[in-house]
């Protein structure tokens, strides 16, 4: 099926004929065959008398060797799936397995794509990018300090590459355009954080999904921004190397060093907001970050701090 899926990727019409030859089966194979992609896979394919098949839209299907190419230096190796339950999931396997880090675990489609608080993360064939990356830390708590919020930057600014250019942060994991939802982060910890441990970065970007009835709050993707078909193997290349120089600088100088950066591009500085931790809320005003990447609150005058992963912000209606 994805040898077909290969043959149809350039979004071209291709005859039936010519697919079998290629496949090596008959034509009534391949109509099964492209049956099954339509089904499995929610991938709409014209049929047109005379010229044959055509995806709805070109696919850029994930390849290592793209991405090497693309890379300026070394790149991380990458375990690429077509499909698994999460890139998060499977990174947690293969470090029980004892996969050397780092390495990358990238994925076509996601059956069980998880964001933060546990919520659904929408995962389509071959639109977005689902990628996880995994970390051994060994220096303590402080190599944890701050460290989605660097993901996040490093997200941000990979993005502003491709031309999607009023993308900012939202604390602490999320990034956004116009208010509406572009990427996440999902960091998950294994081992001992003050000692010897391995740390996943999840990451979660909308890149040429056009449309999902099924996600619940305001979204848009690199595609949607800037009207383009994004090359997912470039973004993967781009994304490395802002990660790897970021967090290189992270390893070397803490969180502190990126506290100004991340607060000129948090979208919601200076915002009344109401952060939210299961049934309690705190209403207050944004004053920025902390040197371990903790929000900073203004609650009736006085500032509070304030950190946690099951932790919500979101704006007030006065605000």
């Amino acid at each position: 099926m994805l040898k077909l899926l290969k043959l149809l990727k350039d979004g071209r019409f291709h005859s039936g004929q010519d697919l079998g030859v290629a496949l090596g089966v008959s034509r009534s194979a391949v109509w099964k065959q492209l049956q099954h992609l339509e089904a499995e896979l929610n991938l709409p394919i014209h049929k047109v008398r005379g010229r044959g098949y055509q995806l709805a839209a070109p696919l850029s299907l994930l390849e290592a060797p793209a991405i090497a190419e693309y890379a300026q230096g070394e790149s991380w190796p990458a375990l690429i799936f077509d499909s698994i339950d999460s890139t998060n999931a499977q990174a947690l396997r293969a470090i029980g397995e004892g996969q050397a880090a780092p390495f990358l675990v990238l994925a076509e489609r996601q059956t069980a794509g998880r964001g933060r608080r546990g919520r659904q993360w929408v995962s389509p064939f071959a639109e977005n990018l689902y990628y996880s990356l995994v970390l051994r830390i060994e220096g303590g708590m402080r190599q944890l300090e701050g460290l989605s919020l660097v993901v996040g930057l490093a997200v941000m600014r990979t993005l502003q590459t491709f031309g999607v250019v009023d993308a900012g942060l939202k604390w602490p994991n999320d990034v956004l355009v116009n208010n509406q939802k572009i990427a996440g982060i999902l960091l998950e910890l294994v081992g001992d954080p003050a000692d010897v441990c391995h740390v996943v970065l999840g990451v979660g970007i909308n890149v040429n999904m056009r449309a999902a009835s099924e996600i619940d709050q305001a979204w848009t993707s690199m595609s949607r921004e800037t009207g383009l078909n994004i090359d997912r193997n470039l973004l993967v290349a781009r994304l490395n190397q802002n990660l790897q120089s970021d967090l290189e600088r992270h390893r070397q100088d803490g969180f502190t060093v990126f506290k100004q950066e991340w607060e000129q591009a948090h979208l919601w500085q200076r915002q009344a907001v109401s952060l939210i931790a299961g049934v309690n809320r705190v209403d207050g005003i944004v004053l920025g970050i902390d040197g371990q990447g903790a929000l900073r609150l203004e609650v009736n005058g006085v500032e509070k701090s304030f950190s946690g992963g099951e932790l919500s912000l979101r704006l007030r209606d006065d605000s």
